[in-house]
């Protein structure tokens, strides 16, 4: 996880961040803009104020069918993604900070709809880089992914989830997290590195809480449909 602070820290911050540096979970390879941010600005989503964010932003999303997952003690990782997938569906600027341009957008934004019109299935929409789970033909929610950075690596097309394993998958290109395959060795699964562009190897990466709770909420078990698009 990288940490990237703006504007003045204060003394909490300051102390949350050392220890983060002592634990490590500090990787400056993984840096990109807005990624995990850490800000004493309302502005952004962060520091002292997360609490309140996460409040401003937690009805907003259940309406227009964002999930939130739980805020942590940065806010900055799985609801900096569920701002990240409302910026990529409204065409704004990838960086996962509420600024004005963004709080504008919520204000006036519609549920996101689902291109299936019946059904219950695993939307991946390879152009805006989010997954939409479908149920009964209606939005339940749309996560953050990011796909295969080659065109073609990640099919496109009609398939069903196969198979799944209930923990981690090492293989050469990776450690995958609680996998569910849908094409050969194509599968969603968690990742500890989602950037808001394509940079898998062909899978589609989500972060790790948000496959639990494709897990839990009993979305897509094996079986289910996958309809991957541009």
């Amino acid at each position: 996880m990288t940490t990237i602070v703006r504007g003045p820290r204060p003394p909490e911050l300051e102390r949350l961040l050392e220890r983060r540096r002592r634990t490590r979970a500090d990787r400056i390879d993984e840096v990109w803009e807005g990624r995990y941010v850490v800000a004493p600005d309302l502005h952004s989503n962060h520091g002292s104020v997360q609490g309140e964010v996460y409040a401003l932003l937690k009805p907003v999303a259940h309406r227009l069918g964002y999930w939130l997952g739980v805020p942590d003690e940065l806010f900055a990782h799985d609801t900096a993604h569920a701002v990240v997938a409302f910026q990529k569906v409204s065409g704004l600027a990838r960086d996962g900070v509420v600024g004005p341009l963004t709080r504008s957008a919520l204000a006036t934004a519609d549920w996101v709809r689902p291109r299936s019109s019946t059904g219950d299935l695993l939307e991946i929409d390879l152009t805006r880089q989010v997954l939409v789970v479908v149920s009964d033909g209606s939005t339940r929610a749309v996560l953050d992914i990011s796909t295969g950075r080659s065109y073609g690596t990640t099919p496109t097309g009609r398939f069903r989830v196969e198979r799944q394993i209930d923990g981690y998958r090492t293989n050469p290109l990776g450690r995958l997290y609680r996998p569910k395959y849908f094409y050969e060795g194509v599968a969603v699964h968690g990742y500890p590195s989602v950037p808001p562009y394509p940079a898998s190897h062909g899978c589609v990466r989500t972060t790790n809480a948000a496959m639990d709770w494709l897990w839990a909420s009993g979305a897509a078990p094996v079986g289910t449909a996958v309809w991957a698009y541009r």
